[in-house]
């Protein structure tokens, strides 16, 4: 092996490299990763665009048919009973304002976490907190989809969030959810393969503009999803993304933060700016770009780094992903930019805690991710 010229050696290198990030974005195995990439040159954007337009509208045939009961599954719960819902589509019209007074979900040590505390309410009666949730949905995982989707809806009627950031859609994800969440407006991150959604809820949420900024160098399509806003007399910026993947990708993960943070920045004085997302980021990661500007936070660090809601990624506890070891990691992150001047200039955060916790009928959970709930106090 030892006459095997470098350059060779260095192309067999870089293309196992691709086939692993192949893999780790589609669940898919190391010989279909070969098949799409050699068919499309190597490019693993055009390979993840064939791989994913490749039959994903079944996905939804036999959950939404209509011999099938089309209530929504069970969220399982100690102490928190969810609405009953019994309509053949779940209709998010609920014009109750989100609750903001849910004790946090603590996770427990068995794979099958419970929720650990009451709720007295899920009615606020101060409707000028802003509410948000942030999910990498998994819609990549075919298994069990239609049901995990209903189950996401099930969770948006309990809490009705003002606010949803959805990473990992696919095309017939985000026609289900036009069909279900009829009280949000949803705007996509893009049409091919997965990628991110915004979802406003009518009645309290106003579109402005909305626009897609590409990451130049990604290799896994991904991008930043921009939305300006208006909640009620103040004006937002809300952003999601979905990082990059893979620990080998940390600079280019990086490359994204820092395109983020830019945009934090260079936002009007007047409009607070909220982002959140399945970063991938490892806290050293964020040293090396010099940490977060001044001004921005990190919101589960601004309230104290509760530990129940450290893990958004947690193979210890979620059995979705079948993997040989475990991995605890924190890489779902909202950041919060309050305005400098005028309305919304003291929004502060006020509660975080985690969603999905609970097993669905199907035996599986919403997500191989967790989601973030979180509440902001606006200024008085």
């Amino acid at each position: 092996m030892s006459n095997i010229p470098e350059s060779v050696s260095t192309l067999e290198e870089t293309r196992t490299r691709l086939c692993e990030e192949f893999v780790s974005v589609t669940g898919s195995d190391i010989g279909v990763a070969q098949c799409y990439l050699a068919e499309n040159g190597w490019e693993t954007e055009r390979a993840l665009n064939s791989f994913f337009e490749a039959g994903m509208e079944e996905v939804f045939a036999v959950e939404d048919s209509p011999e099938r009961n089309s209530s929504p599954p069970k969220v399982k719960r100690r102490k928190m009973d969810k609405p009953q819902v019994n309509e053949k589509c779940i209709d998010l019209t609920n014009e109750e304002p989100a609750s903001t007074s849910i004790a946090p979900v603590t996770n427990s040590k068995s794979a099958e976490p419970k929720a650990s505390a009451s709720v007295s309410s899920l009615e606020d009666p101060d409707d000028r907190k802003l509410s948000l949730v942030s999910w990498n949905v998994d819609g990549l995982d075919t298994v069990n989809l239609g049901e995990r989707a209903r189950g996401l809806c099930s969770y948006l009627a309990l809490y009705t969030p003002d606010v949803v950031l959805l990473q990992e859609l696919i095309e017939p994800y985000v026609q289900y959810l036009k069909k279900r969440a009829v009280s949000y407006t949803l705007i996509e991150g893009g049409d091919e393969g997965y990628f991110t959604g915004l979802m406003l809820k009518k009645s309290r949420v106003k579109l402005l503009k909305s626009e897609i900024v590409s990451y130049p160098s990604t290799q896994m399509m991904r991008n930043l999803l921009v939305a300006q806003v208006k909640f009620k007399e103040q004006e937002l910026c809300v952003m999601t993304s979905h990082f990059e993947s893979c620990k080998g990708q940390a600079e280019e993960r990086m490359k994204q933060l820092k395109l983020v943070m830019k945009r934090i920045k260079e936002a009007p004085p007047n409009v607070t700016v909220i982002f959140g997302g399945d970063t991938n980021l490892r806290d050293t990661e964020v040293v090396k770009v010099g940490g977060l500007p001044s001004g921005v936070c990190d919101v589960w660090e601004r309230l104290g780094k509760q530990e129940h809601c450290r893990y958004t990624w947690d193979t210890k506890a979620n059995s979705n992903k079948s993997v040989p070891y475990v991995s605890r990691c924190r890489f779902d992150r909202i950041y919060l930019r309050p305005a400098k001047e005028g309305p919304g200039s003291q929004m502060t955060p006020d509660h975080m805690a985690l969603l999905g916790l609970e097993k669905l009928d199907c035996g599986r959970y919403t997500s191989d991710h967790w989601g973030i709930y979180c509440s902001f106090i606006p200024d008085s």
